[in-house]
């Protein structure tokens, strides 16, 4: 018989009644405002335990819960447009439009992208990812709505972090004086994934300690009236803020209506204050005060760990950490950073707002006088490590391959042609799992290569990233490190920190016939392949001076040369290698494997490269597929292959 004495697990529908109900915003807008908390509470319950299980962006979410359900209760969607800025917020978001039952596949092959995302939902206005492209996007959006005759409302929520962008302030000063019917919505959380820095963090941070909830202006009166409780503590204020005086607010000077700040988790606030600026015209900002992590103690008080998790545990907060225990890449290039500003006080370090991202965690705290946060501000930092290396300072910018992409002018203009002397540290380089297209960094030997003085190097292991770093940084002109998110094949480091010969690569096998030419992550792949085929395998190192002389020799020596790498095909180091053999006149026939021209959704790191042919099996079935195209064998039968010259082709 049952134990009657057990219960069933409870549903959906028993632990979230209300949340349960909202399939899209127009069930959202049927409930009267007074159930609007109590769905706040259940949503954020529903929040962290959905990303405990997934993993995933949690603190950003759980502070915009509040803002999340006002938005599509107060406005049309999507008729009306809101644009998410970076999209580590947009849970909430996803969750009341229709995806509720998706989140379980949050970040996975086939399933959610952790992005706002066209093509995934009407209510995903605009494709984000990267930071500080809400303003200009929904500027954008509200101008094509008036030049087609089109009345919606467009609104644009960015965080204080992102404000400090300098496209940001470009879409502001722009925007004002066109007089768009746009809303900007400044999430003021203190935080981007790193604390904030800068005046701009400064200045929010005055508006607080002197107009909390209220600007005390006629345009923050009408925003409020109707709304008794901040009436009445906008009264009790005025007593102790008489003969303070106000500061301004940089907002209006750029011809935007502020309002605010206002407490983003009083529910009542936020939706009256939009029900309010709704009616009004123009350009206008409202500034809300929240709090990343809100409703879970653990991430109130550790909001950058819990940006971004792995699954967890619900009670305890516990982050089970994952498998595989050796040293990351990032690890590597922080301790690494560490030991050559103990030996060379030349030494600086450089980050766009990712210490923690980037491992620079320990050298900020060694070496805070060296270490310099300059913000969400790719093209600044670039540009700033060119200046210290005028006056011969040793810069290396830390900075992720695929936001070195916000920053190439600068990287071509003020680096390269001048030649300067600067460390180019980048990190998750190649596919980077659930994270997806938006964060990968498929294009940066695409993008380097064309670029004069700069040398580019691709490690293969642990080991010799180490000793890449210390190359580069003792190249006396640009260089460039690129490595790939998480843990190498597992080869210990040397103590002793070499520099290798710049544009040499090595044979890592002999064998007959085919020559697999492996750049960076893809040579552990490659030699396995090797061993079952009897091929050469070549780790190339660098990209950048290419080893002109090795790619000869191979093609001397074998009837098919076969390049890897974890970049985009196009342009990429395959390109230099047939560029190499065309400038010589050497006809060979080249197979090129890389990173299709498609970008490429979230899914495992793994099951990215399998999609990709770029895993062991998908490498060896492409050889042996080109193998019987030219009617070459495995093994000792290929030297004996006859093979029709042709030109390299890719």
């Amino acid at each position: 018989m049952p134990d009657s004495s057990r219960t069933a697990p409870e549903t959906d529908a028993e632990r979230y009644p209300l949340l349960s109900t909202i399939n899209d915003p127009t069930d959202l807008r049927a409930l009267p405002a007074s159930r609007l908390e109590p769905l706040a509470a259940e949503l954020r319950a529903f929040l962290i335990d959905s990303v405990s299980r997934t993993g995933g962006h949690l603190a950003a979410g759980l502070g915009v819960v509040e803002l999340s359900i006002a938005l599509h209760y107060v406005f049309d969607t999507p008729e009306d447009r809101v644009v998410w800025d970076v999209g580590h917020q947009a849970y909430p978001h996803k969750i009341l439009t229709g995806r509720r039952e998706r989140m379980a596949r949050m970040r996975k092959k086939g399933g959610l992208s952790g992005f706002p995302k066209r093509s995934e939902s009407a209510y995903d206005t605009f494709g984000v990812g990267h930071s500080s492209t809400s303003i200009s996007a929904a500027l954008g959006m509200s101008i094509a709505a008036r030049l087609k005759g089109e009345r919606r409302h467009v609104i644009a929520v960015i965080g204080d972090g992102a404000l400090g962008a300098g496209m940001a302030f470009e879409a502001l000063n722009h925007g004002g004086p066109l007089d768009p019917d746009l809303l900007v919505i400044l999430n003021d959380n203190e935080m981007s994934i790193s604390p904030p820095v800068g005046a701009i963090s400064g200045h929010l941070a005055r508006l607080l300690s002197g107009r909390v909830y209220t600007s005390m202006r006629e345009g923050s009166k009408s925003a409020l009236a109707g709304m008794p409780q901040l009436r009445e503590l906008v009264g009790r204020w005025e007593e102790h803020m008489k003969g303070m005086v106000m500061p301004s607010t940089m907002f209006e000077e750029l011809g935007f209506n502020y309002i605010g700040p206002i407490d983003g988790h009083d529910m009542d606030a936020v939706v009256s204050t939009l029900q309010n600026m709704k009616k009004m015209p123009g350009p206008r900002l409202l500034h809300l005060v929240t709090k990343k992590g809100r409703g879970y103690e653990p991430a109130e008080h550790a909001p950058t760990t819990y940006h971004g998790v792995t699954p967890f545990d619900l009670k305890t907060g516990t982050i089970h950490k994952k498998k595989g225990g050796g040293k990351s890449y990032t690890q590597i290039f922080g301790d690494w950073l560490c030991d050559i500003a103990e030996r060379d006080a030349r030494a600086l370090g450089i980050t766009p707002a990712m210490r923690e991202g980037s491992g620079m965690v320990e050298f900020s705290s060694r070496f805070p006088q060296r270490y310099f946060d300059v913000g969400i501000a790719e093209q600044h930092a670039v540009t700033l490590a060119a200046g210290m290396a005028c006056e011969g300072m040793k810069p290396v910018v830390a900075i992720y391959s695929t936001f070195l992409q916000r920053a190439y002018d600068q990287l071509v203009h003020d680096v390269c042609l001048q030649g300067l002397d600067v460390t180019l540290a980048v990190d998750r380089a190649g596919l980077v799992g659930a994270d997806g297209a938006t964060h990968a960094g498929s294009f940066d030997l695409s993008y380097g290569r064309p670029l004069p003085n700069l040398v580019i190097m691709a490690p293969a292991d642990e080991n010799e990233c180490r000793q890449m770093l210390e190359t580069a940084y003792q190249h006396p002109g640009p260089a460039m490190v690129r490595y790939p998110r998480g843990t190498g094949p597992g080869v210990a480091l040397q103590a002793e920190l070499t520099t290798l010969p710049i544009g040499k690569g090595e044979i890592r096998r002999r064998g007959q016939g085919v020559a697999l030419l492996a750049f960076g992550s893809r040579l552990a792949p490659a030699l396995e392949v090797a061993e079952r085929l009897d091929a050469t395998v070549a780790n190339m190192r660098f990209v950048k001076p290419i080893d002109e002389a090795l790619i000869l020799e191979l093609a001397e020596e074998h009837q098919l040369l076969v390049t890897v790498e974890e970049n985009t095909v196009a342009g990429g180091a395959g390109s230099a290698v047939s560029e190499t053999l065309a400038a010589h006149g050497v006809i060979v026939h080249c197979l090129h494997l890389g990173l299709p021209d498609v970008c490429v959704d979230q899914a495992g790191h793994d099951e990215q490269l399998q999609v990709c042919g770029l895993d062991e099996d998908g490498i060896e079935a492409s050889v042996r597929q080109e193998m019987q195209s030219l009617g070459l064998g495995a093994g000792a039968d290929v030297a004996q292959a006859a093979m029709p010259k042709q030109a390299a082709v890719s």
